[in-house]
């Protein structure tokens, strides 16, 4: 999915490198997840940068992003939905509100909507399986979804965000 980026800070983004950069590979996870923390993600225009200070490889900083799931190298959503897939969800119709949030916000798992307020993400177990089946809205958990209360839940989340 193509989208314009929000313009970064560079200078910000340098001064949080130059603010951990010691020649020491150690501080590369505290690095990238500061940036993280104060861009939204990390540019993948940064990596480089960040590769050339630490004396290190490009690839090396792409490996440790790319292996935590919580860093992102794509702009997320400000609110962020978890579908649950496990195994009571599913049995009691986790995949088709998978599949109606999908529809509703036009964009499938691991995507962010083209406004930037929605990222879709499913998770192994939400841990509410009495709920089943279960969603979370950033940190607020849903249970016992149904057709009409995804429909009903995700209109009211975008009246809350309607600009008008």
């Amino acid at each position: 999915m193509s989208r314009e980026h929000d313009e970064i800070d560079w200078p910000q983004v340098h001064a949080l490198i130059d603010r951990h950069c010691r020649e020491d590979r150690w501080t590369l996870i505290p690095l990238v997840q500061e940036i993280q923390k104060e861009c939204g993600y990390i540019h993948p225009e940064a990596i480089p940068i960040i590769a050339d200070r630490l004396k290190t490889f490009p690839s090396v900083v792409q490996g440790v992003i790319s292996f935590y799931a919580q860093l992102y190298t794509e702009p997320r959503g400000r609110n962020t939905i978890r579908v649950c897939r496990g195994t009571a969800c599913h049995v009691r119709g986790g995949k088709t509100i998978l599949k109606l949030v999908k529809q509703h916000l036009g964009i499938d798992e691991g995507e962010t909507t083209d406004d930037l307020e929605y990222t879709l993400e499913t998770v192994a177990c939400i841990g509410v399986c009495a709920l089943a089946p279960s969603m979370m809205i950033n940190q607020q958990v849903y249970g016992g979804m149904n057709p009409k209360k995804v429909g009903q839940l995700l209109k009211r989340k975008d009246e809350d965000h309607d600009p008008a």
